[in-house]
């Protein structure tokens, strides 16, 4: 009993909180959020249950932690440089791809949008949306809209490179997803009809892009 003790403190020495949320993030990538358990992760650590709850309380916290961890990682890679609008589209690109790197950070987002994660994004637009001259009325609204969309558009997209077939390449599934609105019925749906040809033809980063674009000038209009 005492050598199996002594062993086991030495493998918790080494324990801390930054790296059991980086076993964690390691975990809900491969696994997704149902795979993160506190004795998969005592697994994973070489170490009991008690040592991890000696740093979080619960699995909510540990999603947290992570979502935190892996928003601070993005922010901290973009710099300070480039002008507010360069910025924002940085900003954006960069929650966009790690969003569909990591897929469970945009459920977490939404769950917790009072937590450091949503305050990081809030907080880094913010300063941008101040920095082109936003009237003060109009700050709260715009970084508002762009968070939300950014944040939005995002997840939907993690959502969607994962629901079709891996053995068929996104050129085959958006030709599959054209050829369906080329076929609805006409009177029902025109327009869709009518876009079925770019649906087939879009880059989903270029028209995300897009996206941020029109909101910005929006708010440039309205400044």
């Amino acid at each position: 009993m005492g050598k199996a003790k002594r062993a086991s403190e030495r493998r918790d020495e080494g324990l801390s909180l930054e790296r059991i949320v980086e076993v964690a993030i390691e975990l809900l990538d491969a696994e997704g959020e149902d795979g993160l358990t506190f004795r998969a992760l005592a697994t994973r650590l070489a170490t009991g249950s008690g040592a991890i709850y000696w740093h979080v309380a619960n699995k909510s916290e540990l999603l947290v932690a992570a979502s935190n961890a892996i928003v601070a990682r993005e922010m901290k890679a973009l710099g300070t440089r480039a002008a507010p609008r360069k910025a924002i589209r940085n900003i954006a690109v960069s929650l966009y791809e790690g969003i569909d790197a990591h897929p469970w950070v945009g459920a977490q987002l939404f769950r917790a949008p009072s937590e450091t994660a949503m305050l990081q994004i809030f907080e880094r637009i913010g300063r941008e949306i101040q920095a082109m001259g936003v009237s003060r009325r109009a700050q709260f609204t715009s970084v508002s809209a762009l968070v939300s969309y950014i944040i939005g558009v995002s997840v939907q997209n993690a959502a969607n490179g994962r629901q079709h077939d891996p053995r068929m390449s996104r050129a085959e599934f958006l030709k599959t997803i054209a050829a369906r609105w080329e076929a609805l019925d006409p009177d029902e749906y025109p327009f869709t009809r009518k876009v079925a040809a770019q649906m087939r033809e879009h880059n989903d980063r270029a028209e995300f892009l897009a996206g941020v674009d029109l909101i910005l000038n929006g708010i440039a209009l309205g400044c």
